[in-house]
Order: C-alpha cells, then structure tokens, then sequence
C-alpha cells in the first residue's frame, strides 16, 4: 500500500497531479475552505469519503457532517427495534470524532428512516414539532437553514445513480436547496450565501453516473482510519461485508465534481447564429 499522498483531477483535457487538495483544486479559497458533508444515513459519508475527511483535516479545512435520517430502520434484531436510533446516534458520534470531526459539528437532523418522500419540500410545522426550523418543515427547509449556517465552500452527497430511494430524494431536494440559500427567499432561515458553493459527489452502494474527476490516494494508516471507524456501527451486522470491500480496494477514494450551473439563453447563441460568410480576396 502506498506510503505517500496523491491527487489527480481531470478538468477538461487536464491531468492535474499533486500531493494537497489544493493543489490540484479548481477553486481553492484558502482558509476560507470549509466543506460539508452530506450523510443520508449516519455511515454512508464514512464509507464513501472517510479518507476525504482525513485529508481535508490534514489540510486544516473545518469538516461538518450533517445525518439526515435517525436510523430507526436499521435494527436487525426485534429487540433492538425500539432503541436503535439513539445506538445508532452514539454510534455516529464515536465514528466521526475518530476521524477528527467535533461532536459540534456533527449535525443529526433526525428525518425518519424510509419516509423521506413524506417530507420533500417545505411546509408549516406543528406546535413543538422537533423537525422545525423557522416555523416550517421539510428537507428543503432544513437544507437551506444548514447552508446558510455553515456556509460551506465545497458540499459532497451521495452520486444521484445510487438505487437507494433516501439518497436519491436527497440528491434532488439538496440540489434545488443551493438555489434557496443563495437567493433572498425565506428569510427567517438566515442570511442568503453570497457564493454558491461547489458540489461533489461520492459513491456509497453504486458506480458513478459518470467517471469520476478526483482520485485521492493516502498512507495506509488513513485507510485503517476509515475501517475503523467504520466498525463504529456495530449495531449494523451486514457491515462487515461493506468493510471488507473498502479494505479490498485500499487507501484510495473517488470523488465527482457537479457542474451547478443556472439556465443563461446566451450559452446556447452560437449554435443557431448563422456563419458568416467567408470573403474572397481577388
């Protein structure tokens, strides 16, 4: 296994080799870098950019995970089916903070497991509703209100051809999120971002929609990270098939970059204008 650290990003025609994040960046900011991490079950982010994490502390780029659902699904024994959320909450919190998360910045927003399609969108909340966040509900109302908190440079989610339902709601309803929080709309959820930040993706269960942009290889010693922090979830027993695949493919992890970009009518006027003429010369 390798010793050392490599990037490699294509951009276009371009193979850009380095041994930082930033160097082989296309939108580096420095240290006004910070990245979110979009988890739609608590050991999803774990298993496809647990390296990512590492090397994004290593580079001293604040990292926020933020679990969408709370896990009460996972219970693979009948016994566990009334207690498994708050298992699963200890869990989460012991794996990420292996990785160097702090606790604080580990965001449980606590959707129920296999509902998500109950809460596309937004909506008025109920008296105490604990889902609530400016008076209203839905993922499309705690995305906004968590981007324009954390006002993240770079967000990473799940590839939108994963087969799972949860991480393909999420994919779409953080998607048109980013066009909220950077727009004046709602504003009891805070002020809108000023930048839209760059969108990532990472693959979970499923291949990538389309090749991947960014290979990242690390030490060894980042991959036992990962793989123990994985064993965090004990309370999932089918685990241990997934740790044995990230053990199989070694200290390396790829990441897609999304080209978030708003309709303008002028990318598309040279396809239609007519050429001009060539001149003759007599």
């Amino acid at each position: 296994m390798t010793e050392e650290f490599e990037f490699v990003r294509i951009v276009g025609d371009e193979r850009r080799v380095g041994s930082t994040l930033a160097a082989v960046s296309r939108h580096w900011q420095g240290q006004k870098e910070r990245f979110l991490m979009v988890s739609p079950h608590d050991d999803d982010v774990v298993l496809g950019a647990g390296l990512l994490i590492q090397l994004a502390r290593r580079e001293n780029v604040p990292v926020d995970v933020l679990i969408v659902t709370d896990g009460s699904m996972g219970y693979c024994s009948p016994e566990e089916k009334d207690s498994i959320a708050q298992t699963r909450k200890r869990e989460a919190y012991e794996c990420y903070q292996s990785l160097g998360v702090p606790r604080d910045r580990i965001i449980l927003l606590d959707f129920p497991d296999c509902r998500l399609h109950s809460f596309r969108g937004r909506s008025p909340a109920g008296p105490d509703d604990p889902l609530a966040f400016g008076g209203f509900v839905g993922l499309q109302n705690s995305f906004t209100y968590q981007l324009r908190k954390i006002k993240p440079t770079q967000c990473f989610l799940p590839t939108a051809n994963d087969l799972h339902p949860d991480h393909r709601i999420i994919y779409e309803e953080f998607l048109i999120s980013l066009f909220h929080a950077s727009g004046n709309i709602w504003p009891e959820l805070g002020e809108h971002l000023a930048t839209t930040p760059y969108v990532n993706t990472y693959a979970v269960y499923c291949d990538f929609a389309a090749p991947p942009t960014l290979r990242m290889r690390a030490p060894a010693s980042y991959l036992e990270n990962k793989l123990n922090a994985i064993a965090a979830f004990r309370s999932q027993k089918q685990i241990s098939a997934l740790i044995e695949n990230v053990r199989h493919c070694g200290p390396e992890e790829y990441i897609r970059a999304i080209d978030f970009k708003l309709y303008h009518p002028a990318n598309y006027r040279s396809q239609f204008d007519r050429p001009k003429p060539i001149g003759i010369v007599h």
